[in-house]
């Protein structure tokens, strides 16, 4: 069996020893159980017509039965999580999009991807959770032979995922065995996982971040993966008191709430010593982090990762040097900077992140032009702008899409939240564009403050004018009680200035 599959992972891990583990009491999945479930859902997928390269969307609530769903049908066929927030014309553009063979839904739950694969004509399977955290049977669907039976191979596809990037259309991510599985191995080698690790998941199971960071990672390193229903700020440190677990990953928006409630939540913290804390998917601001390491005694690791790596490229170490607001050296795939020509540049210089490696995606879907620009000789372009410093450490400077130009002077979103998020003040930031009749683009920036604290917008100019020229300091700085985040947690830049009506300044 080749080492490059989801069945190959499962297969490395102690019989007797949890996989799956969930709060509340439930008894855990064991890997022999886990591997039991696999072997009977492969045999039931092939039995009802669907196998190798088929496609499955799969709408469940986060937790344990939606981590091993994602697993076992990813062993046999190609998957496909879906939001499960999604209204029904959303499922109805996805599901048709994705050329789905069946939905997979809870059974008894009511959700409008039900109507939307009716209409389509996608039979409709019911997963009924067993006693056992991630244990399951499926019912359903229509009886039939598969065309490719059997575990998948490494050419296979095994994800399938959208983009959420700032085209009209959404464009479709495949992701391989062997993408998936580099990169779950790429980040426990990162991270030194081991059996005795126990990831505690609160990013959703329809995002690469849950699924590949803290569900895939975990499982190549024979260890557990404690699955919550999602992130809840007020149950967080219950389930870190009784679920002991030795790390968690997570976006910055989610460590900054949980920061907020670690003073009260001190016992526990001293109590359930974590190894180490992982965050993704956003730039972590550099106090935020220091406060972090400090408050819990342990490294916090800040990743770099995208969909069409199968996540992580670059990550921090986890012993060594850990540098706040970069983040980190190549963690898996090369990764260089490329110029507008195509060439790379050496250290220092600012230009395109650029990597390959056996993580990255082949190409997206039936989509030659983004194809065209997004892949040159090899490289794939990531779309993000930065530098790689003296030590090899990346260092972002934004998105290529959300560089603001204003009268032709570039910022850096990224820089200016760094300068805000310096002041005492200010709890977090967000830099975005705001339309400008003469300038093209003006700088503005939201603020969530401090509990206690008062500054005005002047004030906030002033200290940022000390470390920022002149074109850079926002000229409209916004106070929000929360700055809006997108479905997985993700701080949404673009589009801010029209959401909170500044669109037509």
């Amino acid at each position: 069996m080749s080492a490059n599959t989801v069945t190959a992972l499962l297969a490395a891990g102690a019989a007797d020893a949890a996989a799956i583990r969930a709060p509340e009491g439930r008894a855990a999945l064991t890997y022999a159980g886990l591997r039991a479930l696999t072997g009977q859902t492969g045999a039931w997928l092939n039995a009802h017509g669907i196998g190798r390269q088929d496609r499955v969307a799969i709408v469940l609530p986060n937790g344990p039965e939606m981590a091993t769903a994602f697993l076992s049908i990813a062993a046999y066929a190609t998957t496909a999580p879906l939001n499960p927030a999604y209204r029904a014309e959303e499922f109805e553009f996805y599901i048709a999009d994705l050329k789905a063979r069946a939905l997979v839904v809870a059974a008894g739950h009511e959700t409008p991807a039900r109507e939307a694969a009716a209409r389509l004509g996608v039979p409709v399977v019911e997963l009924t959770a067993g006693p056992e955290a991630g244990a399951f049977t499926l019912a359903g669907g229509t009886p039939g032979a598969a065309a490719l039976p059997g575990p998948a191979e490494p050419g296979d596809i095994a994800l399938v995922l959208h983009t959420s990037g700032t085209t009209a259309r959404p464009k479709i991510v495949p992701l391989t065995q062997t993408n998936i599985t580099a990169s779950a191995r790429h980040i426990g080698e990162t991270l030194a996982l081991s059996p005795a690790d126990a990831c505690l998941n609160v990013m959703p199971l329809f995002h690469i971040h849950g699924l590949i960071a803290a569900v895939l990672s975990s499982i190549a390193a024979g260890g557990a993966v404690v699955c919550t229903p999602g992130f809840d700020a007020l149950k967080f440190f219950r389930w870190l008191d009784e679920e002991a677990p030795s790390w968690y990953t997570a976006v910055p928006t989610m460590h900054q709430t949980i920061l907020a409630r670690a003073p009260r939540n001190a016992e526990v913290i001293v109590r359930r010593r974590l190894r180490f804390i992982r965050s993704s998917s956003a730039s972590m601001p550099g106090p935020v982090m220091r406060q972090m390491e400090e408050v819990f005694g342990c490294p916090l690791v800040e990743s770099y990762g995208m969909t069409e790596a199968a996540h992580q490229m670059a990550s921090n170490p986890l012993a060594g040097p850990r540098k706040p607001g970069l983040v980190g050296i190549a963690a898996g795939p090369e990764v260089g900077i490329m110029a507008d020509d195509g060439t790379l540049l050496p250290q220092g210089e600012i230009g395109e992140v650029v990597i390959r490696g056996p993580n990255v995606t082949l190409g997206y879907e039936a989509n030659p032009d983004a194809n065209a620009k997004a892949f040159y000789q090899g490289w794939f372009r990531t779309g993000d702008q930065g530098l790689l410093d003296e030590d090899g450490f990346l260092l972002l400077t934004g998105r290529l899409k959300e560089i603001i130009n204003r009268g032709g002077e570039k910022v850096s979103p990224l820089e200016v939240d760094g300068i805000l998020s310096d002041h005492p003040a200010v709890a977090q930031c967000l830099t975005f564009a705001i339309p400008h009749d003469k300038l093209g683009e003006e700088v503005g920036a939201a603020v969530v403050l401090r509990d206690g604290h008062a500054p005005s917008e002047r004030e906030l100019r002033d200290f940022a004018s000390k470390y920022l020229a002149d074109f850079k300091v926002p000229k409209t700085i916004v106070f929000l009680a929360e700055i809006p985040k997108g479905a997985t947690g993700k701080l949404m830049r673009i589009g801010l200035a029209e959401k909170l009506g500044l669109a037509s300044r």
